[in-house]
């Protein structure tokens, strides 16, 4: 969206860019939204005639509105049925009547005490006109409208705002360029979706820190988080699908499930080490007992999910980037949360207690 004073000079700029955004792949139907300089009818009203017959330019386009376009925007006119049903009346000049120039300078316009012909007071000249005049925040603009196909909507505003900033320097004096649209609205999802994941994140850090009594316990229970990450990213790639607002709603599902899942590890382990064994053998019973629950958990999400991410049936592929993320996150998170955080469950505690010990041994 071009904004500027000067229409005319908007109206170039646009058409340059224009050429350099039909080149974007996966643009579809670019176009300038406005219409300018199409044919046109200029009535210039005397007002000195009319005046002394008691009439005003406004009663001439009031009747010209009339003629040609019906009543309904000027005079809004109902009629009530016996039933109770409204119909709307408009009152127009059939088409067939008024096809020339010449009947139209007979359109009459009334008075208290005549009625005169807009002829008669008007005269009439072809002029090309703007048959669109669009404004945001009251200034006047040019819009570039285009669609996306076969391509994801993120990378196609990628190379289009890369042709915009390169354009920059060849804006008119006071103008400016905008990218408005679904891209504004896609960014603006996506940031808050980011800020809410963050959020969760370190609520759920918080969270398990009060539960645990520890700030080390819960680094070692979300481990398995960036596992999950990489396995949604992969998903995604592997089935080429566009990260997308399901696609994130997807991951948060995926990492409250690895969450939950290191925490029932990391819980058992904790008791293990009341009872009195080591931290690493505590780690391996951990493991092996909890090995079935985790795995039962993520294998009935993942095939819940599965019919979801193939797309089937009409508005599927919608949805279907939501079961991928949260398919390919759990499979990774799962092999993390069985083995890899309970490695670090078994050093973290096992260097503290080799601390412990040490400081005992120096003050005795």
């Amino acid at each position: 969206q071009i904004a500027g004073n000067d229409l005319n000079a908007s109206r170039a700029f646009a058409t340059k860019l224009l050429a350099k955004i039909r080149h974007v792949p996966g643009i579809a139907d670019p176009r300038i939204q406005e219409a300018f300089r199409d044919p046109g009818l200029k009535v210039d009203f005397n007002r000195e005639f009319a005046g002394v017959v008691g009439l005003t330019e406004n009663d001439a386009s009031t009747s010209l509105q009339t003629t040609l376009s019906g009543s309904t925007q000027t005079a809004p006119t109902y009629w009530l049925s016996s039933n109770g049903v409204s119909y709307a009346v408009s009152v127009q000049t059939p088409q067939y009547g008024i096809d020339t120039l010449g009947d139209l300078k007979y359109v009459p316009l009334r008075t208290s005490d005549s009625t005169q012909l807009l002829g008669g007071l008007a005269t009439f000249s072809p002029e090309p006109l703007n048959a669109i005049n669009s404004h945001y925040n009251i200034r006047s603009i040019v819009d570039i409208y285009a669609t996306t196909q076969e391509r994801d909507l993120g990378g196609v505003a990628a190379d289009v705002q890369k042709i915009v900033d390169d354009a920059r320097g060849e804006l008119p004096k006071g103008s400016t360029i905008t990218i408005r649209g679904q891209v504004a609205t896609m960014q603006s999802a996506y940031y808050q979706l980011f800020i809410g994941l963050a959020f969760s994140a370190v609520l759920v850090y918080l969270l398990i820190v009060v539960n645990f009594q520890s700030w080390l316990d819960p680094v070692v229970i979300i481990t398995a988080l960036p596992a999950a990450l990489a396995g949604i990213v992969w998903m995604l790639f592997l089935t080429q699908t566009s990260l997308s607002v399901p696609a994130l709603t997807g991951a948060i599902m995926c990492m409250g499930v690895a969450t939950a899942n290191s925490i029932l590890m990391v819980s058992f382990a904790r008791e293990k080490m009341d009872e009195g064994k080591t931290p690493v053998e505590a780690a391996a019973d951990a493991g092996f007992t909890r090995f079935r629950p985790v795995l039962m958990t993520a294998l009935a999400m993942i095939i819940g999910m599965l019919p979801m991410s193939l797309g089937l049936g009409e508005g599927g592929e919608q949805n279907a980037p939501l079961g991928r993320a949260v398919i390919g996150g759990l499979m990774f998170a799962t092999v993390a949360t069985l083995f890899f955080v309970p490695v670090c469950f078994g050093i973290v505690h096992g260097f503290i207690q080799k601390r412990e010990g040490g400081e005992d041994q120096a003050i005795g």
